[in-house]
């Protein structure tokens, strides 16, 4: 049976699932589709056009964003749209993060990142740079989380919480046991409230984000 280049991005995006990225090679994914190493070349030149088109894959949809929401709004929505995407995959956020994709899914988010923030009242100069400070830190909490979720599932999270000397470190104990007492997702939150917040500061707008 001919293989076809959707088959092999389905079979990368299944192992990703089950075996997470570090595991995820060309010639494991020939194995599991049966063919040789270089019937997957056919198909992409090399890894990275695999993981770029397993990104492109992941952001499908995020940048459905209602457009006639108020621009931090749109923004927030997003915000949470991408995390929501990047969360379904095992390790998606880092598949995304490590790629530069040009094709439509992942150049829509930023448009609409970008068009939001102006529609904000953010210059245009600054828009971009406003934009990806908030999808940076998608990224980033996303990867994390996704992280902590590996350790928990191999059993060994528990050797990360040891005890620490309050004397040495009193700050930092009272910090670890705020932050574990609210759930990933309320983090978030806070996070992109934060973000938002300091936009409408800083662009002199009245009306923060509602749907953070």
């Amino acid at each position: 049976m001919r293989l076809h280049r959707s088959d092999v991005l389905a079979g990368a995006m299944a192992m990703l699932e089950t075996d997470g990225l570090d595991k995820l090679t060309m010639r494991r994914l020939a194995g599991v589709l049966g063919v040789q190493p270089s019937a997957l070349y056919w198909h992409f030149a090399h890894k990275q056009a695999l993981l770029d088109a397993m990104s492109e894959r992941l952001m499908e949809g995020v940048g459905d964003v209602d457009p006639d929401r108020p621009g931090l709004d749109r923004l927030a929505e997003l915000a949470w749209r991408l995390r929501a995407a990047l969360m379904s995959h095992r390790d998606g956020a880092r598949v995304v993060s490590g790629t530069y994709v040009r094709e439509p899914n992942t150049l829509r988010v930023g448009q609409v990142a970008i068009r939001a923030v102006i529609a904000a009242g953010a210059p245009r100069e600054e828009a971009a740079l406003a934009a990806f400070a908030l999808l940076h830190f998608v990224f980033g909490h996303t990867i994390e989380e996704q992280a902590r979720d590996e350790l928990v599932a191999r059993g060994v999270w528990e050797e990360h919480t040891v005890d620490i000397d309050a004397r040495e470190y009193p700050d930092v104990g009272p910090a670890l046991d705020a932050l574990t007492a609210t759930d990933s997702a309320a983090r978030f939150r806070y996070g992109v409230r934060l973000i938002l917040d300091g936009l409408a500061a800083r662009i002199g707008t009245t009306t923060g984000a509602t749907g953070v």
